[in-house]
């Protein structure tokens, strides 16, 4: 539809969730008449709810649904303005003593702190941000994003406006408002064009106020299966038939922010259906999955990992997920469950995927156990994808050079860059891709486990047998312009 047929003064005659619903669209007012665009199937009574709320005459123009619905997302994503020109208007027109708590109480959205938190919020989700951080400090409140695992600063308000924003966003997640000396977390639930979107909130006392982190769960860039994992052919065929065992173990390790729910998930759904009964609990859930029970931890009230997993087993499991292995207690659970019949998931917090035996066993599970039930382990990373708009080949530097060495690459080959665009906010980078190894035991390494040998002979029989390290597909990605070597080094920086 074109641009000079969309009319923002109309908007506020309809509510949004209505003219989508019914897929209606106001195009413009001819003296007394309204000129409203519908879909061929929009239903007569939606037509007669139009000319009650606009209390007009009303003209009725017939129009391809699509046309309709992309035109009402481009008018309401852009309707509220920028949160820079919000904060702008905000600065020039507030004082540094304004009762900030009363404007918020009001529960209007003309509110301007309401408005201009909206905003932000909107602006993060577009970004495809993964956590918004409001840090306070004495002159300003630090307002960043995080997007593709780096953190950009992106707001500065003056610290008038920062027991204001840090009030609304404890009223959005159902807070105590008046508890600024204790850490407190909730959750956010919003709608943006249509779609809900959950954000996790965590908040902790600091030395010029409260620092409030949001972590956005938006289901809009979450793949949840197996093949949006990206994993290289060979491993996600050995990776699908390892999870179809009757019983057992899987690991999935990887420091936080790596992916490792999202990877657990896709296992989830990829086992999913009418014949299996799939639990899981998680500290907390990120998403909802059907057909699936999620158990949430509730450390206040003694819910932990530990007592969850003793009760799941109860309930009859085919398959469990336990969100994390946190301690001895939860460790020998989930193991004598792989022992008695279930097939168990699970996360570890280790450096590459032949660390988390000895993680375990140093939680105290024997080795014997281990050997008998673990069906595999993940190890894995995220790195930034270069952006399609702005990547070019170039020369590598001489840190890149030395790399390439080290790999027995030719250190002169052309090597790929982001320069930076509008399309990727000038970082050079656009999205994320998972980077993997799959540890799989054979019956030699079995044995090897149960014998308590070290980590290097381990890591040595494993190379033997086709074992394809995390930094072997990084390097991968990266000679073929899917990432740069410089963030392959980034992200394994502590892997050897």
């Amino acid at each position: 539809m074109a641009d000079d047929l969309l009319n923002y003064k109309l908007l506020d005659l309809f509510p949004y969730t209505f003219l989508k619903k019914h897929c209606c669209l106001p195009l413009e007012e001819e003296g007394d008449v309204l000129v409203i665009a519908h879909a061929p199937t929009t239903s007569l009574v939606a037509l007669d709810e139009i000319r009650l709320l606009s209390k007009k005459n009303v003209r009725f123009l017939i129009k391809e649904e699509a046309e309709i619905l992309q035109s009402l997302q481009k008018l309401y994503s852009t309707r509220g303005g920028k949160a820079s020109d919000m904060l702008l208007t905000m600065e020039q027109e507030t004082s540094p003593t304004m009762e900030a708590q009363e404007d918020l109480l009001e529960n209007t959205s003309s509110a301007p702190v309401v408005r201009l938190l909206n905003l932000i919020l909107k602006e993060a989700i577009e970004e495809r941000a993964s956590d918004i951080h409001f840090e306070p400090s004495e002159e300003v409140l630090r307002i960043r994003y995080r997007i593709d695992g780096v953190l950009h600063d992106r707001h500065s308000p003056p610290s008038h406006l920062r027991s204001a924003l840090i009030t609304r966003l404890k009223v959005l997640a159902k807070l105590d408002i008046a508890e600024h000396r204790l850490p407190q977390d909730g959750r956010i639930k919003l709608q943006l064009g249509g779609q809900e979107v959950d954000m996790r909130v965590s908040t902790v006392p600091v030395i010029h106020g409260e620092r409030v982190v949001l972590r956005i769960l938006d289901k809009r860039n979450v793949i949840l299966d197996i093949a949006g994992l990206c994993m290289p052919e060979a491993m996600e065929r050995e990776f699908k038939e390892n999870i179809k065992a009757p019983e057992g173990i899987l690991l999935v390790t990887g420091p936080t922010g790596s992916g490792k729910t999202t990877t657990l998930y896709g296992v989830l759904q990829e086992l999913s259906g009418p014949f299996t009964n799939i639990m899981t609990i998680e500290d907390p859930p990120e998403y909802k999955l059907a057909g699936i029970a999620q158990i949430a931890v509730k450390h206040k009230i003694g819910l932990s990992f530990s007592r969850g997993l003793r009760h799941l087993l109860r309930q009859d499991p085919d398959i469990l997920m336990v969100g994390e292995i946190r301690d001895q207690e939860t460790a020998e659970i989930a193991i004598q469950a792989a022992l008695t019949g279930h097939f168990v998931v699970s996360t570890l917090h280790t450096n590459d995927a032949i660390s988390a035996v000895f993680r375990l066993i140093d939680m105290g599970v024997e080795p014997y156990l281990l050997s008998a039930t673990l069906v595999g382990v993940v190890a894995q990373r995220l790195v930034r994808k270069l952006c399609p708009h702005c990547k070019k080949t170039c020369s590598p530097d001489e840190h890149e050079k030395a790399f390439l060495l080290s790999l027995k690459e030719d250190p002169h080959r052309q090597v790929y860059h982001g320069q930076g665009c509008s399309a990727c906010f000038h970082s050079g980078y656009k999205g994320r891709q998972g980077i993997y190894e799959f540890f799989r035991p054979d019956a030699h390494l079995r044995s090897e486990i149960a014998q308590r040998q070290t980590y290097q002979a381990l890591r040595d029989h494993a190379y033997t047998s086709g074992f394809c390290p995390l930094l072997e597909h990084g390097v991968a990605l990266a000679l073929s312009g899917q990432t740069s070597l410089s963030e392959v080094l980034r992200v394994t920086r502590h892997y050897d």
